[in-house]
């Protein structure tokens, strides 16, 4: 998220002054590294969760068409970045087919009706399918392997999906607008944020190298946007700004069982994603994904779930009791009793011995062998509690807060949203940049052709996806209604020019904007 906003506002204000700060010694190393996400370009293509049954038994495709539309806009970014040649190639991206599978009477009706659905809309008229099981071999051998012949089965199959392995994406953009001016401080940690008595935020910083001198410094920055996935809770508390009270998060880790046997990778390609059990929760959906990383592809099961008190993978137990305030104990209480069979399935998973996480992959795939799969652990992903009915909800998506005077903003949810950067980074500048989004929409559509098409992918056109589809909930009490996305890992500044107007509330309800104030040029000062 952090390198997509950056890359947007260095093509928009080619003079403003871009800082990125990374608390680790690399860019992209926590939830947007290939290994710490399922990698999926998700375009609501093989995702279920996307497309909710009706009460009539009808099929409501409205939340995948935005998703899809949401992606190409995403698509539609790297293209123009690469043709400007500010990415150097398009490895990141590897053509894999996106796969739905279904097992039983009753799911496969449902992935008829669906496919049905989807088909009568042009942006799915290619997708595939079929009940046939010789024909579901031919997509996917591994899971159809040793099949009970005599179980309903049925897929769907789309040959334009895409594997993104968005750790090199970011780290690419990045490159490229450190070679542009930006400047990037790796190993340096924000400890906290204060706001400027003239406007704006200085972040105090604290160099993590082993031989820095001085340890602390100070950055001054007009604008704010912290995208540091579960990190980003803490500081947005203690920036003070109304907007995030009452917020808090509950960590879920993720594990994978992960393959590079030759064999095995060569008689896989797609992203074939299943349905939940019965009765388990959101993140359970199974799905065996073909993940090319750095050029080599290998296979990926999962997700399993696991649990710690950890809000980033490279975080301190001490995370979760950190973001406990008076104003969020309501919610964080009512979650924790309202969600007990979450609870007793987080206890599951974490009990969970590796025979029956194999069990779980031989329900997918029936020739599944222990000795040719490895257990990894990925990203922390840290739901999003909110007040709501009850006195608090959780939320299967992510958010995007941002301050009253658009000076500030941040990124809260589960990762991994990249698949949809380019519309959530561009909600952000029309929620922080109001008196400039206009000026920058015919240079946005210039380089996303598809914003001047009207569609539901653009901010304030429509509603964008409200979570991951790993996670995503058909259940109202627990959707989101915000942005998914990925983080970059960093908390960005920006410099240099004035950012957006301080709104008084009584200015901006007689229809006038407050004076803005004149902010001194940003100084790094070393801080006792």
């Amino acid at each position: 998220m952090s390198a997509t906003l950056a890359t947007l506002l260095s093509e928009l204000e080619p003079s403003w002054r871009i800082e990125i700060v990374e608390r680790l010694d690399g860019i992209a190393l926590e939830s947007t590294d290939a290994w710490n996400n399922a990698g999926t370009g998700h375009a609501a293509l093989c995702e279920l969760n996307y497309t909710p049954e009706r009460a009539d038994g009808s099929v409501d495709i409205a939340k995948a068409v935005t998703i899809n539309e949401q992606f190409a806009l995403s698509c539609q970014l790297w293209d123009h970045l690469r043709a400007e040649g500010r990415l150097p190639d398009d490895s990141f991206r590897s053509p894999v087919p996106h796969l739905t599978f279904v097992r039983g009477a009753a799911d496969v009706d449902y992935l008829r009706r669906r496919h049905a659905a989807l088909t009568a809309h042009p942006r799915f008229a290619h997708l595939e399918y079929s009940e046939d099981p010789a024909i579901i071999a031919s997509w996917t051998p591994l899971v159809m392997a040793d099949r009970d012949p005599d179980e309903p089965v049925a897929a769907t199959r789309a040959l334009d999906g895409l594997d993104v392995d968005f750790g090199t994406l970011a780290r690419r953009m990045v490159d490229d607008l450190v070679a542009r001016g930006a400047r990037v401080r790796l190993q340096h940690e924000v400890r906290r944020i204060s706001r400027r008595r003239g406007g704006g935020w200085r972040l105090h910083l604290v160099d993590r190298a082993w031989n820095a001198s001085p340890k602390r410094s100070t950055l001054d920055a007009r604008f704010v946007f912290i995208g540091a996935g579960g990190g980003a809770l803490r500081l947005l508390q203690d920036a003070g700004i109304p907007e995030i009270k009452g917020y808090g998060g509950f960590p879920i880790s993720g594990q994978f069982l992960r393959t590079t046997d030759p064999a095995l990778v060569a008689q896989h390609r797609g992203k074939v994603y299943g349905k939940a059990a019965v009765g388990s929760p959101p993140m359970s959906v199974p799905h065996l994904d073909t993940r090319v990383v750095a050029g080599s592809p290998a296979l990926m099961f999962g997700p399993y779930a696991g649990w710690s008190m950890k809000f980033l993978k490279a975080g301190s137990w001490t995370d979760l009791l950190r973001t406990v305030r008076p104003g969020n104990l309501v919610p964080l209480v009512a979650v924790g009793l309202h969600n007990l069979d979450l609870l007793k399935y987080l206890i599951t998973e974490v009990l969970a011995s590796r025979d029956a996480r194999m069990r779980t992959l031989r329900g997918f795939m029936p020739t599944a062998r222990e000795r040719d799969w490895e257990l990894i652990t990925a990203g922390q992903r840290v739901q999003v509690i909110k007040r709501g009915k009850g006195g608090g909800v959780l939320e299967f998506g992510t958010e995007l807060i941002t301050a009253a005077d658009g000076s500030i903003a941040g990124l809260l949810g589960a990762s991994p949203g990249a698949s949809t950067a380019a519309s959530a980074m561009l909600d952000l500048l029309r929620r922080c940049f109001p008196e400039r989004y206009a000026g920058w929409r015919p240079r946005l559509e210039e380089m996303m052709p598809q914003l001047a098409e009207g569609s539901t992918a653009v901010p304030g056109g429509g509603e964008a996806p409200d979570a991951d589809p790993d996670l995503e909930t058909e259940d109202p009490a627990r959707s989101g209604g915000s942005r998914r996305a990925d983080d970059a890992d960093a908390t960005e500044g920006v410099g240099h020019e004035p950012g957006p107007e301080p709104r008084d509330a009584s200015q901006r309800a007689a229809g006038r904007r407050p004076a803005r104030p004149t902010l001194p040029r940003r100084r790094d000062t070393p801080v006792a």
